[in-house]
Parts: C-alpha cells; structure tokens; sequence
C-alpha cells in the first residue's frame, strides 16, 4: 500500500441514519428542513424524514446526531489539476502564460508518478475536508508514464468520487510550453485508451476521460482525434476555453476566429465537453455552447489570481448553460476550497455588474452541487439529497464563531463558513470523515508526504527560486 495510507476505504457498509440536521436537499424544488432526517443503507438515500419516522423504519442503523448541523449534498469540484498542489504559492502576481511559463511547466517536467500520487494524495484529502466528494482531474502533464494510474490510486485509496482526465499538449513550443510536456496525439490519446480500457467499469466511482489543454497547445488534429477518442469509449472530455485574452489572440491568428468558434465548426464540441474557464467568452460563444450544450466550468478565485477577468456567468445562466463550480488547480487559486469558491463566484459579480441580485447565494450552491453533478453527466445519481440518489452527503457543524449567530443555512454556508466547518462526510454511502477526522487514509501522512515531493520536485526544476523571491509591496500612487 502507498504512503499515507492505513485503512481500506472498501469497508463493509452500514446503515446510518443523520438526524435532525437542517438538510438542504438541492432537489427540484430545492427543499430546506430545518429539522430533517436522511437514512443511508448500503451506497444509497433511502429516505428521507423526521427521526421517529425513520429509527422506526430503519432500527438497526447507526443513529449521528446532526442537532446544530447543516446536512448537504457533497460538492462536485468540477476543474482541477491535483499535480498542482505541489506548487502552491509559487506563481503568485504572474498572468496565466508567465504563470505557465515560467513556473508550472518547468516544474511539471520533473515530475513523476510519485509526486503525482503525492499531490494527488493532499488534493483529495483537502477536498474531503472542505466538503467536496466529487472531482474532476485535469491531467496533462505527461513528461513519464504511469501518471493516470498514480492519480486514480489516490482517489480509490481515499474514497473520492471522481473523473481523471488524461490531457496533453501537442504543441507551443513558440509560446513557451516545455518541449518535454508536448507529445504526439496518437501517442496521448493511446495512453488515455489503454487507461480508459484499464480503469472504467460501469458505475464505477472512478473514472477515466480525455483533455485537450488550449488552444495555443492543442492542432487542429489533436482536438479532432480527441473527439473521435470521446465518441468512441464514450468518455468525458475537457478543456481551457476563452481563459485569456492570449488564447483569444492565439486563435484569431491561427483561424481567424475565437477557439469557441473553432472547435464549434470542427465538431468538438458536444454534451460530454466539460470547457473550463470561458472567462473571455462572447454573446455570440455562448450562443455556441448553449447550442452544443457544453458544461461551463467556473473557477472565479484562479480567474482573478491570474487576472483572467470575470466570467460571464449571468449571461450564461441566462442562456440556459450549465454551469459548475470548480476551484481550478491549487497553483492559481492555492487550495481546493468550494467555500471559497462560492463566495468569490457570488460576490465578483454584484460588484462588477452592480447588481445585487445578480448571483444569489442559492445560485452558487447550485452550481456546486446540481449544477456540478449535471455537467459531469451524474445528476441522476448525485448533486441533491434525494431517495435512490448515491449516498454522497456532507454534515457543516456552524457552531462557530463564523456562523454564528445563523438565520439562514444557505447565505451561512455561501458568505459566513471558511470550509473548514465540515465535520462528516459520507460518499458512496461510506464515511470517510468522521467528528473531523479523515477516516480513509492517515492524513498527517498524506500532508508530510505532500511537503517532502513538493521540495525535491521544485528543487529538481529550479522552480524552488519562487521560495526566495523579493518582498515585494504596491507601488505608491
């Protein structure tokens, strides 16, 4: 068994029964019990209730009193590359191509499967702790092999529900990508098959897709065979779309018109494309992936540490497009937190718009949680708290001093809590946090080893110089 790791996460499962939490359940009517109950047996919600209702149905399961707690359906973390975690801190004040440039890309050339497994490791246990039981796994960096099987090593060994999307580089050179990082198409997407084929089993909780990473790292060809993978095995695909002004200046000089634009007219787009960013997306764009019903993926803490701008995402919702919420790879937003996320997606437009109403708080835990489970293609399964869904739910205790005093479970979930309030978490109908200890794997462990890889891997690239950097302050007016 891998470091960090000390109990199987496949233990027999039990009934239990969460009662008398205020249980949010994200369902079509999008129900609040201020005192409700919810019964797990085996992976699945059977019902739902008051206590007396369901100890009476349900005697022999495991009774956790949720009194003083929030109960909710698990986040879906929609965008992320977990080898970053690795590298938190380091691209701080950079734009995205210097970011990549200078920093991710060099270090993601010395990395191995061991600091895949490593980070991936940290990421996963970081999302359990701030309530997170779905995430989705942009891989690209590829510089030795084995980097899919040690993420999805990670994810069955601490009990993460989740996509691990084997991605690659094809070309930019010119525009600063590592030579080490850009591989053939036939060579990448082979790989992604052999692990696709290797990996997926119906109704598996882990599973692996394919990713092309942007537009000025992706040909034409490596988008259209990546499409044919996706039809073929019936994979998730994703990608960058519209991040920055650069890819949109990268696509208008390679095909005269915005990379939306051109993956629309060579097919690539579909109900599977999970876009990531779609920060510099037009009307006319998202005319595009509303028609095509692609899944926006919004990352609002990564858009503004990079100074990417803000997405559209009013404009979106308007239209019709999904749209999930993601955290983005914790080199650019440095850290996995959907709480996080959800603040800055909700506040960043009241103020640019000045509209308060713009993006409500019940909007934003929407797109963490329904919203994420239908752009991944599991809404019929999770994303709510509903009978016969998949047991993937989250127990916040808000005796704190953030939260409280409380009035309303949603506006203290999305603008009071700091994510580290989450006490239980149950996914697949198996805890795997418990009273605020991550149960499935030993964390203290998981976050030495994160540290160790993450010197030796900086220190191997050089990168480790972003340590050491000047202090630096605002200039005066």
């Amino acid at each position: 068994m891998r470091s960090g790791s000390f109990s199987p996460v496949g233990k027999l499962r039990m009934s239990l029964l969460l009662a008398d939490g205020w249980l949010i359940t994200m369902n079509a009517a999008r129900e609040v019990l201020e005192r409700g109950s919810v019964c797990v047996v085996g992976d699945r919600i059977a019902a739902i209730g008051t206590r007396a209702q369901l100890t009476q149905r349900f005697p022999e399961a495991e009774v956790v009193d949720c009194s003083g707690k929030i109960v909710m359906p698990g986040m879906v973390n929609t965008h992320t590359h977990l080898f970053q975690t690795l590298l938190k801190g380091l691209g701080d004040d950079m734009v995205l191509k210097k970011w990549f440039t200078c920093m991710t890309g060099p270090s993601a050339v010395h990395l191995t499967a061991e600091d895949a497994h490593a980070a991936a490791m940290h990421g996963c246990v970081e999302s359990i702790r701030g309530g997170v039981t779905t995430v989705v796994d942009f891989m690209y960096a590829h510089p030795r092999p084995g980097m899919i099987a040690a993420v999805v090593t990670a994810f069955e060994e601490t009990g993460v529900r989740g996509f691990v999307c084997r991605g690659f580089a094809s070309m930019g050179e010119e525009y600063g990508t590592p030579v080490e990082l850009i591989e053939k198409p036939e060579a990448a997407l082979g790989d992604a098959k052999e692990q696709i084929r290797r990996f997926n089993k119906p109704g598996g909780r882990v599973q692996v897709g394919v990713a092309c990473n942007m537009i000025w790292t992706v040909d034409e060809d490596g988008y259209r065979q990546t499409r044919r993978l996706a039809d073929e095995e019936h994979v998730l695909v994703t990608t960058h779309i519209a991040e920055t002004d650069f890819e949109l200046e990268t696509a208008a000089a390679k095909y005269g018109k915005t990379d939306t634009e051109f993956l629309a007219e060579i097919g690539f787009l579909g109900p599977d494309v999970l876009a990531a960013h779609c920060v510099q997306c037009a009307t006319s764009d998202i005319a595009l992936l509303k028609q095509h019903d692609v899944k926006v993926l919004h990352n609002p803490c990564s858009n503004q540490y990079l100074a990417s701008g803000f997405a559209p995402i009013p404009e979106m919702l308007r239209a019709g497009v999904t749209v999930g919420l993601a955290s983005d790879g914790p080199a650019s937003s440095n850290n996995h937190s959907l709480f996080q996320a959800m603040k800055f997606a909700a506040l960043q437009q009241k103020a640019v718009h000045r509209d308060a109403e713009i993006i409500t708080a019940e909007t934003v835990l929407e797109m963490a949680t329904i919203g994420g489970a239908k752009a991944v293609g599991l809404e019929q399964e999770i994303g709510s708290i509903e009978v016969g869904k998949k047991a993937d739910i989250v127990v916040v205790d808000y005796d704190n001093a953030w939260m409280m005093p409380i009035h309303h479970p949603v506006s203290a979930l999305v603008y009071s809590a700091l994510g580290h309030e989450v006490v239980m978490v149950v996914i697949d109908g198996r805890v795997v946090m418990r009273d605020g200890v991550v149960t499935s794997v030993d964390e203290r462990a998981v976050r030495r080893n994160a540290q160790v890889h993450a010197d030796e891997l900086t220190a191997r690239a050089g990168t480790d110089v972003f340590k050491r950097r000047a202090w630096r302050s605002a200039s005066p007016a």
